[in-house]
């Protein structure tokens, strides 16, 4: 593999700035990556080939000195739930297959006017509708550590900056759609606090702010994190629950971790979480390996029984139950629109989205009123546990990958994860992940790579952080990230350990 496709967004930048990198080399050599591994990943399902080739007035800028962004010329994915003008953005739809949308959101225009290059659209459920990466129309996304496991989603962003077709992916997170997929790629995110990255919300930016969701880079390295959080903050009119830009994240990059306090957590609420299997570690082993890094490095560790207030299959019921309201509002909006979702598309709509609108429509507000009172409760109880130590820890997912499906993907026929874990029943769309109270507080949490399971696929670390607590989540120790062996340096992680040979960067 060429240099340029291994390096960090942050060093691919600094070399295309000092000259080391030419930009067009570097997009061109992407863009081979992508021709040889996403056939096998199939995380990317738009390529933007002829707009990201076209670099001739960007190469004459960096010839000439001019002032550039430190993502100048950098390629990034985009999720495929969200628009950028003149890129077509299904949203894992068939209805909206042919759909070129004439905007861009913001947070990807605030990546591009740092320089950086929208290389493709990124792999997506139909309309974001579950926490695993693929649809009928595009097929499934793969980890690349092994094309029979899910990518995780609801989003291929992970799989494709793993897998070194971009260096850096945006996504979007409500229920663990980037640290899901981070965990079961071995790539880093960071969902920042809610409010530090602005959501456009027409025509109801009131309600918006239920699920507390985020926008969020998907990258190899945490300085990269810091940088795509930072250029994509700032408060907007449209969004009233956006916040200032905060302080410069990337100061924290070198703070180091002594006097640092951590609670670990590896099961919050009573979530079953797959053990450790007789010489084979699975989600909750590979998390408990990381922990003697950050004690090394200067952090007290201490395990906590902490308890949510609701068990685990209660708050999934509360969690699934608020997306109903957003898909029914959806769906009314596309209907407003001339886009009749539940009646004029027989079979190109997935019954499970079409089931979720049609509860929506069935919830009033004297329904949904005791829920809020249990989303209330969730962030008092955390309370106690952020006063007591800055940082929470637990295992991202509490299974070690989800199998994808076999045979061809159609409408109503995908990849879902189990629906039992260590005999107790889970949601089989959302319910094997621990990522849904973190956003239910609004708080910022990472997903860290911390190690694979016997099976191969990744597993994530989550630290999260008391809301606008968002750098002592990424505090470091030199270049070592909190967890040693989160992805190394700015190196593909791992990528000696990926199953196909083309997916190996010793051999690219």
């Amino acid at each position: 593999m060429g240099e340029s496709t291994e390096l960090s967004a942050t060093r691919l930048g600094q070399a295309i700035r000092g000259r080391a990198v030419s930009p067009v080399d570097a997009v061109h050599a992407l863009f081979v990556r992508i021709e040889k591994v996403n056939p096998a990943v199939n995380a990317l399902v738009t390529v933007c080939g002829e707009r990201a080739l076209d670099r001739t007035a960007a190469e004459r800028a960096v010839s000439d000195g001019a002032e550039l962004g430190p993502l100048h010329d950098v390629p990034i994915g985009v999720k495929g739930l969200d628009p950028v003008a003149g890129v077509p953005t299904a949203c894992g739809s068939l209805v909206f297959a042919e759909d070129v949308p004439q905007e861009i959101i913001w947070c990807v225009e605030r990546l591009e006017q740092a320089g950086a290059i929208v290389m493709g659209e990124t792999n997506a459920p139909e309309f974001g509708f579950k926490a695993t990466a693929g649809s009928a129309l595009s097929g499934p996304a793969s980890t690349p550590f092994d094309r029979a496991m899910n990518a995780g989603g609801s989003c291929g962003s992970a799989a494709a900056v793993a897998s070194g077709m971009v260096p850096l992916a945006q996504g979007f997170d409500a229920g663990g759609s980037s640290r899901v997929p981070a965990a079961f790629c071995g790539v880093f995110t960071l969902m920042p606090s809610f409010g530090r990255v602005p959501v456009p919300a027409k025509p109801n930016a009131v309600r918006r702010y239920d699920p507390m969701g985020c926008y969020a880079p998907l990258v190899r390295t945490v300085a990269d994190a810091t940088l795509g959080v930072e250029l994509m903050s700032g408060a907007r009119p449209y969004d009233p629950y956006s916040l200032p830009a905060p302080e410069k994240l990337t100061d924290a990059l070198h703070c180091d971790l002594t006097g640092l306090t951590v609670a670990y957590s590896p099961d919050p609420g009573g979530y079953p979480v797959e053990p450790e299997p007789e010489a084979e570690p699975e989600a909750e082993a590979v998390a408990q390996a990381a922990l003697p890094a950050p004690r090394e490095a200067g952090a007290t560790v201490e395990e906590v029984g902490f308890r949510l207030p609701l068990p685990h299959a209660d708050l999934t019921t509360m969690w699934r139950r608020k997306l109903p309201v957003a898909h029914a509002e959806s769906a009314a909006i596309a209907r407003d629109n001339g886009i009749d979702l539940l009646g004029a598309y027989p079979g190109s709509v997935g019954q499970g989205y079409l089931d979720s609108v049609r509860v929506g429509e069935s919830l009033g507000a004297v329904d949904l009123r005791p829920e809020d009172l249990d989303h209330t409760r969730v962030p008092y109880s955390f309370e106690g546990l952020f006063d007591r130590y800055d940082l929470v820890v637990s295992p991202v997912n509490v299974v070690a990958g989800i199998p994808d499906s076999a045979g061809r993907y159609s409408v109503g026929r995908d990849t879902v994860g189990p629906d039992t874990v260590e005999g107790q029943a889970v949601d089989p769309l959302v319910g094997w992940s621990l990522t849904s109270p973190f956003t239910l507080i609004g708080s910022p949490a990472a997903s860290v790579p911390v190690g694979r399971a016997g099976n191969g696929v990744p597993g994530g670390l989550r630290l999260a952080a008391r809301r606008r607590g968002d750098a002592l989540v990424v505090r470091r120790r030199g270049d070592a990230l909190v967890i040693r062996a989160a992805a190394p340096g700015a190196r593909l992680p791992w990528a000696v350990a990926y199953q196909d040979p083309d997916l190996d960067a010793t051999s690219a």
